[in-house]
């Protein structure tokens, strides 16, 4: 397993932009397929995003897709998200996580398919 810590989160107004990072120990990260998920307060974690180990794809839930975008770099054991128009329903702790290997069909949305956690960030966007 990775151990990984969030960073980035923080108060924005709507229509505002945040990016957040995930760095991660070992030395297989080029070998995880890394995902982002939110938890709002009464809410379950919610699938955000997700990349590729092997050609970093990604693939995005609807309601991020256009405004949010996941990237990695390998040679930092990094993985980011990029968010734009930033509304007030994205506000929520959010969270990393590391899948080794790989995930089929739409796995990547799941929760229990990923190995290891960060311990979130939150993100608050004011109306």
């Amino acid at each position: 397993q990775v151990q990984l810590v969030e960073s980035g989160g923080g108060l924005v107004q709507a229509g505002g932009s945040l990016r957040l990072s995930c760095a991660a120990s070992g030395r297989t990260f080029s070998r995880y397929w890394m995902g982002w998920f939110r938890q709002a307060p009464g809410k379950e974690r919610e699938f955000v995003a997700t990349i590729t180990w092997s050609d970093s794809s990604t693939y995005y839930a609807d309601s991020v897709k256009g405004r949010f975008t996941i990237s990695r770099d390998n040679a930092k054991n990094t993985v980011y998200l990029q968010m734009h128009s930033l509304k007030p329903e994205d506000t929520a702790v959010y969270l990393c996580a590391a899948r080794y290997g790989s995930l089929w069909s739409e796995a990547y949305k799941y929760a229990y398919n990923y190995d290891s956690w960060g311990q979130g960030t939150q993100v608050t966007v004011s109306s």
